[in-house]
């Protein structure tokens, strides 16, 4: 049986006209900070400079930050819902990521 269960906060309503309401513009910049976070990470993992890695690493911690605190916000007034994870997939992807492990070069080491 599938569970259908979700997990959602009492949604705040807004205004259903064809202007952007507050729902659709804390959408619209979550998604700019989930893209922009993304982008900042493949920076930082091509930066050769310090300096720059160090600048770029504190922008990226502040935009994710950002981006954090606009979930929140979102899942506060029920307009981020999440799906209750099923027990038994959880258990099937854990059995079977268990079993990559036996392919990595040192064996099942894992710290």
């Amino acid at each position: 049986m599938q569970n259908q269960e979700g997990i959602q906060n009492p949604q705040t309503q807004v205004p259903k006209t064809p202007q952007m309401n507050d729902r659709d513009f804390a959408n619209d910049l979550l998604s700019m900070e989930k893209y922009m976070t993304a982008s900042y990470n493949n920076a930082l993992n091509e930066a050769s400079h310090q300096g720059l890695y160090q600048d770029l690493l504190s922008i990226f911690n502040e935009t994710q930050n950002e981006q954090r605190e606009l979930y929140n916000i979102m899942f506060r007034k029920g307009w981020y819902k999440l799906e209750e994870a099923d027990q038994q997939k959880m258990q099937q992807s854990y059995q079977q990521h268990q079993q990559y492990s036996s392919q990595f070069p040192y064996g099942n080491q894992m710290h």
